[in-house]
């Protein structure tokens, strides 16, 4: 047995004795409030039970165990069916920030309530007419005394309405380049000035929503990582992001439902319809085969040897093609069904979530192939001016 084979005993017995009954919960709810009560239940029975947070300090809430630990546990846990999903992610999103750049009193404060989900997060990235060039976001937050002063619109937030507090981009000097004025908050939702409002999308569900600051005082002491530094932090968001995009979501549908409903419907003998299933096989086995690089590279101790946009983009564009051929499967009798054609119309928002897969292809050109750059006219000026110009 190796090292780590006792831990991953343990694991398992536990998750035979808990994982059940929360899967069999999860199955019953019938509305987007409902699954994420059940996801935060499930987190916080995960935190009770030593499992949340693992790689994370003891006195936060964490285990203190390893990486490679942490990722042995999601592999067990995946076996069971059930997660914490929404709220995993932001867990993932937010717990490395507050490690790695929060200060002592923002770790203490904010980690073991995250760890639990007794406080659930979001995130206010985006705005209008700032999404994959996030840099050139327009929300202000002014210093007054010992507090921000924040105005300004957010969009496309997943989760808000259901959320306790976010992880908040703004711009807090004008005169710095885009890319160095910004700062990175920490904002309690239940502030005077938050309005939050729902988007209804085309499935008929209300994930996203745009999100109004209207004089909105943050304390200077929720700032991460220092005034006007809030790039810095922030990309170690997105690649995170990337990173989760790219591992996938279980409530997807995968290969196995194509080749389900291919021989129900009777077509699993197409030679066209065959090599379709053919490549999304394939896809879901390359895919397969860059996760398991992955925790074999945490295992070892080691740099993560794929970029997030890469897995990203490979995941996105799978699932798209998977949506394409259970409708065309389907034809007509797809207006009779919601699975697939959800997934179809769902296929944007791995497409274009986390930034666009057209951004994330230049990051690979530029960071993974070593291409020439693209050409950054307006690196060196300052977001004034930048305003200016577009005035």
């Amino acid at each position: 047995m190796d090292d780590d084979g006792p831990f991953r005993a343990e694991a398992r017995a536990w998750l035979e004795a808990h994982a059940p009954a929360m899967r069999a919960r999860l199955a019953a709810t019938t509305g987007e409030r409902e699954r994420f009560a059940a996801n935060r239940a499930w987190q916080r029975e995960l935190f009770d039970g030593g499992w949340a947070g693992i790689a994370y300090p003891a006195e936060h809430g964490g285990r203190g165990a390893t990486p490679a630990q942490a990722a042995i546990f999601a592999e067990e846990q995946g076996r069971f069916g059930v997660s914490a999903g929404f709220l995993a992610s932001t867990i993932g999103m937010v717990a490395p920030v507050l490690v790695r750049h929060g200060d002592d009193a923002q770790q203490a404060r904010y980690l073991r309530p995250l760890l639990r989900a007794d406080e659930a997060w979001c995130q206010l990235f985006s705005e209008p007419s700032a999404g994959s060039d996030l840099a050139s976001l327009a929300t202000r937050a002014e210093r007054t005394g010992d507090e921000l002063v924040v105005n300004g619109q957010k969009v496309w937030t997943s989760n808000a309405h259901l959320c306790d507090f976010a992880i908040l981009l703004a711009r807090t000097n004008p005169d710095a380049p885009k890319h160095r004025g910004i700062s990175f908050l920490l904002l309690d939702l239940r502030t005077p000035g938050v309005d939050i409002r729902p988007l209804r999308q085309i499935t008929g569900a209300c994930h996203f929503n745009e999100v109004f600051l209207t004089d909105v005082r943050v304390p200077v002491e929720n700032v991460v990582g220092g005034l006007d530094n809030g790039w810095a932090v922030a990309r170690a968001v997105l690649a995170h992001e990337a990173s989760v995009i790219g591992g996938g979501n279980a409530a997807a549908l995968g290969y196995a439902d194509l080749v389900a409903l291919a021989r129900e419907l009777g077509h699993d003998g197409e030679p066209v319809v065959r090599q379709r299933l053919a490549a999304a096989f394939s896809s879901e086995q390359i895919l397969g085969y860059l996760t398991q690089r992955l925790k074999a590279s945490v295992h070892d101790g080691g740099r993560a040897p794929i970029d997030g946009s890469v897995m990203k983009v490979l995941w996105s564009e799978a699932r798209r093609a998977r949506a394409n051929l259970g409708v065309a499967l389907l034809g007509a009798g797809g207006a009779l069904q919601d699975e697939w054609p959800t997934q179809l119309l769902e296929q944007f928002s791995s497409t274009i979530g986390g930034g666009t897969n057209e951004v994330h292809r230049t990051m690979i050109g530029e960071r993974v192939l070593g291409l020439p750059p693209e050409p950054r006219v307006d690196r060196d000026l300052s977001y004034r001016e930048l305003a200016a110009r577009r005035a």
